[in-house]
């Protein structure tokens, strides 16, 4: 089984009970089974899905992106994203690989005035 999933697992259990969530309490407010979170915080079980860690984060508190990458996976819009431009997204992605956080702050920035500016 991937770290992947020993790392989710074990933050997922760490931030539920910070946040006071009950195991039984916290899987009906994501829509899944006791036994399924149980399972995934003892890494007994693949990392939950995009959609599913996204929603785990929003209970928690927690910015659901960091989350679907923690759980090793893609947020869903993306794959619509980028095909709707296949050559110039995947371009500007591996173009902006190694840039500084600092840097892709002011990057994504950028695109944000350059959005507005369009509208």
């Amino acid at each position: 089984m991937a770290s992947k999933t020993k790392n989710f697992g074990a933050i997922l259990r760490e931030k539920r009970l910070d946040r006071g969530f009950g195991l039984r309490e916290f899987a009906t407010m994501v829509g899944v089974s006791s036994t399924y979170i149980s399972q995934l915080e003892q890494e007994k079980i693949d990392s939950p899905t995009a959609e599913r860690a996204s929603k785990m984060a929003e209970l928690l508190g927690e910015n659901p992106d960091a989350w679907i990458a923690l759980a090793g996976r893609v947020p869903d819009d993306l794959e619509r994203i980028i095909q709707s431009q296949p050559i110039l997204f995947p371009a500007l992605i591996r173009e902006a690989d190694g840039l500084l956080p600092e840097q892709l702050s002011k990057l994504t920035e950028s695109a944000k005035k350059m959005k507005r500016s369009k509208s």
